[in-house]
């Protein structure tokens, strides 16, 4: 792929038209985590396999035909899910680091070349509601 497309093994929801990519290594629970956003409302984006594209200064995910509209549930099969087409990434998830601070900094990675804002994993019930209000309504900035 170019530049501006990127195939990434990773799980994609959308939440208010936003898009969140979660990242994190074979087994880490990015499907788990996606699977508890739609169950909080987000929309399936992809599963497994996304696809990035640059536009203008947005990054696009989308699903490959293959899998559109399908999720693993480790230990109960492949699901089917309603789906969003595709979505601007407004927020990366890294499940491979964790976040130590009760109140974090601000942190950002890079998308084909855009800058992202970027969370890591936090341990506990209230993660998947706090990425959905984060998706959205931000974070307070004093």
């Amino acid at each position: 792929m170019s530049n501006n497309a990127s195939i990434l093994h990773a799980s994609c929801v959308s939440v208010a038209d936003q898009g969140c990519l979660i990242l994190g290594g074979s087994g880490s629970g990015k499907s788990a985590l996606a699977l508890s956003m739609i169950a909080y409302g987000a929309t399936l984006v992809a599963d497994d396999r996304v696809i990035l594209t640059r536009i203008d200064n947005a990054v696009m995910a989308s699903a490959p035909d293959p899998l559109r509209g399908l999720i693993e549930a480790r230990g109960v099969g492949i699901l089917t899910c309603d789906v969003a087409k595709s979505v601007a990434i407004r927020a990366v998830v890294d499940l491979d680091s964790v976040e130590t601070e009760r109140l974090p900094q601000v942190h950002e990675t890079e998308l084909l070349g855009q800058a992202v804002a970027l969370l890591r994993r936090v341990d506990g019930p209230h993660f998947a509601p706090a990425l959905m209000q984060y998706l959205r309504s931000g974070r307070h900035s004093p």
